[in-house]
């Protein structure tokens, strides 16, 4: 009994060796490489992110060609993002600026004819993808969705055209990359499918039939999901399929829930450690209700199930939420803050950001962990900070950018990058 505790003593110590060893890497360690960060948590340690600041302390502040929604992705000393022209003749353009300095790098300009889409889309919302080698860049028209790759000095290196994309809103899908892997997501009112190219190629590897129909496009970013016993999953959110696990070696549907009743806009969350996936669904500019699913095992013959339900008005519709330990952070388009236990969905506390009902104030983009304090976006393009504690709301400052915001934070090389509709924010670092 005694050696049997003493091996339990060494594993748990070990254990808390390696996870302090994790939380202790360098926040400039960590790379920005798609919507809302690694694995989409919107989660950073980096540690020279300011709570407070002023004009002056920006590191820089660029003007971007054209418009657009779409939030920077970092790999090293490389920021990548995405504009369009609103009016004809239009462009389509890939951008790179020096992390450091802000300088430009590359452009790349497509033709793009504008089309009729949602008033509040852009024709540049897509948020890239980036890895050691090649950016992946998602965008289209109603005839034409492209997904294509190109080397971090602009070359491209590979372009698919997916088809027609078929929405009333137009397109906003972002690309993920996973273990080699392209995946997009292609549920539309057309022709729909999920699919899997090879990153260094484009060449299909995988390509699952879905469900289209009318109303029925989503915008969910993917994420994985990394049970305690079993093979990790693709977590897909759309109306069509509900929340679905699927194998991201082959696309096969591992297992699948109805559990979303309208539009999925915001992106798939997780808790690993309540063992639970999450989809918002909504319409209207409001969201109707979060749904937590346990997944299912087909190993096990288990089938996914719902383990509650969080309804409006503390349901998001396009922001997607975050996981910090065991509380998720709910924020709403209409600026509505909840803190619940993420394992059983009970309220901590809740909080408007502008407690006066007659100066409420909107977000499309998503919140962001930054040590110890989680930062968002307004669609009028005022950072607001809060407090990331359990149990009780504080907000800690707010700071106007001058510009219609959709896009989310990203957070790399010790910096912070900001993007309002047409410019381009660097903030924090180490002091120059």
């Amino acid at each position: 009994m005694f050696e049997l505790n003493a091996m339990k003593t060494r594993h748990g110590l070990l254990l808390s060796l390696l996870v302090s060893l994790a939380f202790a890497l360098p926040g400039s360690a960590q790379e920005w490489t798609r919507f809302r960060g690694p694995n989409g948590t919107g989660i950073s340690h980096c540690k020279t992110i300011p709570t407070k600041w002023t004009e002056k302390d920006f590191r820089w502040k660029i003007e971007l060609p054209g418009k657009g929604h779409s939030s920077p992705v970092v790999w090293g000393d490389r920021v990548f993002i995405t504009s369009a022209e609103h009016v004809a003749p239009g462009g389509f353009y890939i951008l790179c600026f020096n992390a450091g300095n802000g300088s430009k790098l590359w452009q790349r300009d497509f033709p793009l004819a504008p089309f009729q889409k949602n008033a509040l889309n852009s024709f540049a919302s897509a948020t890239p993808s980036v890895d050691a080698e090649r950016v992946y860049v998602s965008w289209g028209t109603p005839e034409h969705f492209m997904l294509a790759a190109f080397d971090h000095a602009g070359k491209t290196v590979w372009e698919r055209d997916l088809g027609p994309f078929v929405s009333q809103h137009g397109p906003a899908v972002s690309p993920v990359l996973y273990d080699g892997r392209i995946i997009l997501g292609n549920e539309q009112d057309g022709v729909s499918f999920l699919i899997a190219v090879d990153a260094k190629t484009g060449k299909t590897l995988w390509q699952t039939p879905r469900k289209g129909g009318d109303q029925m496009t989503a915008y969910s970013v993917p994420c994985m999901f990394h049970p305690r016993s079993g093979k990790p999953f693709l977590v897909f959110n759309s109306r069509t399929h509900g929340i679905s696990g699927l194998d991201p070696a082959t696309g096969v549907v591992l297992w699948e829930f109805p559990a979303l009743s309208a539009r999925s806009v915001s992106s798939s969350f997780i808790s690993e450690a309540a063992g639970l996936v999450f989809g918002t669904c909504g319409g209207g500019g409001v969201g109707a209700y979060v749904a937590a699913i346990r997944p299912g095992d087909p190993a096990k013959g288990a089938k996914a199930e719902e383990a509650y339900r969080i309804k409006k008005p503390a349901s998001p519709y396009v922001p997607t939420s975050l996981v910090v330990g065991d509380v998720a952070y709910l924020w709403t388009d209409q600026g509505l803050i909840s803190c619940i236990t993420a394992a059983t969905g009970e309220v901590r506390w809740q909080q408007r950001t502008k407690p006066d009902a007659a100066t409420k104030e909107g977000f499309f983009a998503s919140p962001i962990w930054v040590d110890g304090r989680v930062f968002n976006v307004s669609r009028d393009g005022e950072v607001v900070v809060i407090e990331a504690s359990p149990d009780h709301f504080k907000e800690l400052f707010r700071f106007p950018l001058g510009e219609t915001a959709h896009a989310t934070p990203a957070v790399s090389g010790g910096r912070m990058f900001l993007r309002t509709e047409s410019h381009l924010f660097c903030l924090g670092g180490e002091k120059r």
